[in-house]
């Protein structure tokens, strides 16, 4: 732009502000329309161009309406789109520093907590918070600090559109890369939200989640009993996400913590399909059941253990012959009577002889 052109747009630009500044609901609609479809996809230098040096005080002006409007939807869709053209505008971050400093991370954490939101302008303000976490690690900390994650794992529990969570999936995964200081909080997030209700959520969050676990050096023991609550989805899709997940998870629990998991995994199956139990059966569930109420460096592995055979014992009577063998009248009545706390009861000799027993029923399942 020549010298004797810039005063010429300078003027045309703080005209187009005043308008601004005077209009009501209506003329800033108009305005914002007119700004979309003329600025779409352009640089910060062609921005800048367009707006004399000063358009970040268009900028400033359409987070202030957006948080003085947001609760009421006044033109929210339109704001969002507008914020969207200067934060994801290349070459530059000057627009993405002064909407931080206009308190617009917090602005978008409200627009997405505010129960009267449209699912759409919740869209865009996710995809927002996605822009301004990809700008780098110190971007990903400030919309943590903002108490960020929280916000936007709720999000994804409440959202009913596949748009929106699928934006918090990929946001989530974009916070946890490159942020140490926040990495664990956001790790924590997920497994809490393995609880959620959808489907397609639930698909989105062990997929962010498997992500993450790999980046994680050690594995959180809460995982355990969301994931295996998990086995009963009848979602191929959520199943697929599972494996993957437990397939990397493995690897990092202690040994008596995947013990405890597999008992109870063992047990789940089994309560769900009668043929799935015999299977189990056939391939030495007992023995290693038994082996694994045995353990008494591990409690919960006890109790997982003890929970599933009790499901066996009183699901194939031919079972309760062999299990009161190995346990012995008096341990094996307590059994009954509560599996849960037989751990309790056991001493050391009893735990011996349930370590190193050898019961095998295939004979038993033959013939029954």
């Amino acid at each position: 732009m020549s010298t004797r052109e810039e005063p010429a747009n300078l003027g045309k630009v703080l005209s187009f502000l005043r308008e601004w500044d005077r209009g009501d609901r209506t003329v800033r609609g108009r305005m914002l329309n007119t700004f979309l479809s003329q600025h779409k996809g352009k640089s910060f230098c062609e921005l800048e161009c367009e707006f004399a040096q000063v358009s970040s005080l268009f900028l400033a002006r359409l987070t202030t309406w957006m948080r003085l409007t947001y609760m009421f939807g006044t033109c929210l869709g339109l704001q969002l789109s507008a914020i969207g053209i200067f934060l994801s505008a290349s070459g530059h971050d000057q627009y993405l520093v002064e909407f931080l400093e206009d308190g617009g991370v917090l602005t978008l954490l409200d627009v997405l907590s505010h129960t009267q939101s449209r699912e759409e302008d919740k869209a865009d303000a996710l995809r927002l918070l996605l822009t301004v976490s990809n700008a780098g690690r110190k971007y990903k900390e400030i919309i943590c600090e903002s108490h960020g994650v929280k916000v936007i794992a709720d999000c994804l529990d409440r959202s009913n559109t596949e748009e929106a969570q699928e934006t918090v999936g990929a946001l989530l995964e974009s916070l946890s890369h490159g942020n140490p200081k926040y990495q664990n909080q956001i790790y924590k997030s997920l497994i809490t939200l393995m609880a959620c209700s959808s489907p397609r959520a639930q698909q989105l969050v062990l997929h962010t989640l498997h992500i993450v676990q790999s980046r994680t050096k050690a594995t959180h023991h809460s995982i355990v009993e969301p994931l295996l609550n998990m086995l009963r989805s009848l979602h191929l899709e959520v199943q697929d996400e599972e494996a993957e997940t437990i397939t990397i998870m493995t690897g990092s629990l202690p040994v008596f913590v995947q013990q405890a998991a597999a008992a109870k995994a063992i047990r789940l199956l089994a309560e769900e399909d009668e043929k799935v139990s015999r299977e189990l059966l056939s391939l030495g569930a007992i023995q290693h059941l038994l082996c694994a109420l045995g353990n008494r460096e591990h409690t919960d592995a006890q109790i997982q253990a003890s929970l599933a055979l009790e499901h066996f014992v009183r699901s194939f009577p031919v079972i309760e012959e062999h299990v009161q063998r190995v346990m012995g009248n008096t341990l094996f009545a307590a059994f009954m009577h509560q599996a849960e706390t037989l751990y309790m009861n056991l001493d050391e000799t009893q735990a011996e002889i349930l370590l190193t027993n050898k019961v095998n029923i295939s004979a038993a399942l033959d013939g029954d």
